[in-house]
């Protein structure tokens, strides 16, 4: 059962079904909020993601994304591809934070995120100092 569970996540087919699940998700969502016309976008977006990526399989660089074939070298460029888009998230924060200070608000929801951000990232290297 196990074993089976994992071939399927490492299956062409995952990131379809995990695509459709998680437009499924959005789509109620959305629907609950008032806005079932989002809602059926953000499915239509998601599942038309997840049939590019399965369909796509045949690409080095998508069985990177999905998981296929794992090396030092894909581990590598995941890692600095994370680093890179973590960088970037982060600089969209503090500016949307200045933004929301420039407009007399609080700063809120970017300030709590930016805070997260910071906590965690000094967290990380404590933790990755004291394991060695």
């Amino acid at each position: 059962m196990i074993r089976d569970c994992s071939r399927f996540i490492r299956s062409r087919w995952f990131m379809l079904a995990f695509s459709v699940a998680l437009g499924g998700v959005v789509l109620l969502a959305s629907w609950l909020g008032g806005s079932l016309t989002s809602g059926l976008i953000g499915l239509a977006v998601l599942t038309g993601f997840g049939l590019f990526i399965a369909l796509a399989s045949g690409s080095e660089t998508i069985r990177g994304l999905r998981g296929d074939g794992r090396d030092e070298r894909f581990a590598l460029m995941d890692l600095r591809a994370t680093a890179i888009a973590g960088q970037v998230l982060i600089i969209a924060v503090i500016v949307g934070f200045l933004v929301e200070i420039a407009r007399g608000h609080n700063g809120n929801p970017f300030g709590w995120l930016g805070a997260l951000a910071g906590l965690s990232y000094v967290l990380a290297v404590a933790y990755f100092r004291w394991r060695g």
